[in-house]
């Protein structure tokens, strides 16, 4: 049986998670609380910012950079998300990140950017 193979991201892990970090600080830095009105907004802005900077560091991929706000519940907040596809490991990958700086204001913020050669 062979080790299996992770695909090399289209930019450094750790350059991604700064790259995560930056764009949830701009969009939600300011806020004070959750405020479901301003979701939309929120990821756009976080969705955009991910990509234009994994794109503008990389080489041509396809990829998807969905955001993940969920609503807080009073006590634990809970969620789940799954994704699965289909792709060659060689090439193609799925990294996410769970942003801390959501949490005091009672926000869960989850990014996950998903590459694919082309």
């Amino acid at each position: 049986m062979s080790a299996p193979t992770t695909a090399t991201p289209p930019v450094a892990f750790n350059r991604l998670k700064q790259i995560a970090t930056d764009a949830c600080q701009s969009a939600i830095g300011a806020a004070e609380f959750y405020d479901h009105a301003k979701t939309e907004q929120w990821n756009s802005q976080i969705i955009s910012s991910v990509l234009k900077a994994v794109i503008s560091e990389s080489t041509p991929q396809g990829g998807s950079a969905p955001a993940y706000n969920p609503k807080p519940h009073v006590g634990r907040r809970g969620m789940h998300s799954a994704t699965g596809a289909y792709w060659d490991e060689k090439k193609d990958g799925m990294w996410s990140y769970k942003y801390d700086g959501g949490e005091g204001k009672g926000m869960d913020v989850v990014i996950m950017l998903i590459w694919v050669a082309i």
